[in-house]
């Protein structure tokens, strides 16, 4: 099941099983809103309106993201980075004890299937550049701002 909603960074699909948000991504096509079909989607929608409105900085949401056991482990280590807090692939490589896979870290993170609600975005360069981003880098630089206040 899924739904499409509507966002300042244009149109998000959700998609869930009945127990879990597996998949959000953004559209490049303006297509029409779709009404959540069940409670979850209901909630995942709800949350993620409240986050681009500014009162919401973290996801309650059961989630489960299909990748294999390394790219599981730094996605559960990109949902700790802090709210406006960016980071480095070298920090998530070494967040989960294998501080020689920045190219996998990067390479997972890519992979990411629930862009927003697990913060890919807040990923960036060792040096502080803005860095590839699924969403496109116009949609990581607006995320980096709203989270900044800007």
């Amino acid at each position: 099941m899924h739904c499409i909603l509507p966002s300042p960074c244009g149109p998000l699909r959700i998609e869930a099983t009945p127990e879990a948000i597996t998949r959000v991504q953004f559209l490049d096509d303006e297509v029409l809103p779709v009404a959540a079909g069940s409670p979850l989607l209901a909630e995942a929608s709800a949350q993620l309106a409240a986050y681009f409105a500014g009162r919401r900085q973290h996801f309650d949401l059961p989630l489960a993201p299909h990748g294999t056991l390394f790219q599981q482990q730094v996605w559960r280590a990109l949902q700790e980075i802090p709210w406006n807090q960016p980071c480095s692939y070298t920090d998530i490589a070494a967040a989960i004890g294998n501080p020689r896979a920045v190219r996998a870290v990067g390479a997972a993170n890519g992979r990411n299937p629930i862009a927003i609600i697990i913060p890919c975005h807040r990923v960036i360069g060792a040096n502080g550049s803005l860095t590839g981003y699924a969403g496109g880098l116009a949609r990581k630089r607006w995320l980096l701002a709203h989270e900044a206040g800007s």
